[in-house]
């Protein structure tokens, strides 16, 4: 395990940080007194199935999905009040 000190790890750290990578436990010191051990962190294995469309299948979106409702929403009394005319086109 070899020591280095703080001016040294800042000017080698992408070195260290491979160093630590491949195994190599590396320890920096401050006034010669060590402080901080890097070691590399195991992380989780990447999932390599896609999250995208992963309900695919499982759900049936209806061919009317965007006009459901339509008509109840029409004869609501809110619908009334909430048409506007804008740009000379009623939008609703």
């Amino acid at each position: 395990m070899k020591h280095y000190n703080v001016h040294d790890a800042k000017t080698q750290l992408s070195q260290l940080i491979a160093k630590a990578e491949a195994g190599e436990p590396i320890i920096i010191a401050r006034a010669g007194k060590p402080v901080v051990r890097m070691i590399a962190i195991e992380s989780p294995p990447v999932s390599k199935r896609s999250r995208l469309g992963f309900l695919r299948g499982h759900i049936k979106v209806p061919e009317d999905f965007d006009r459901m409702g339509q008509e109840e929403i029409r004869q609501s009394p809110s619908w009334v009040i909430t048409r506007e005319k804008i740009g000379g086109r009623y939008w609703d």
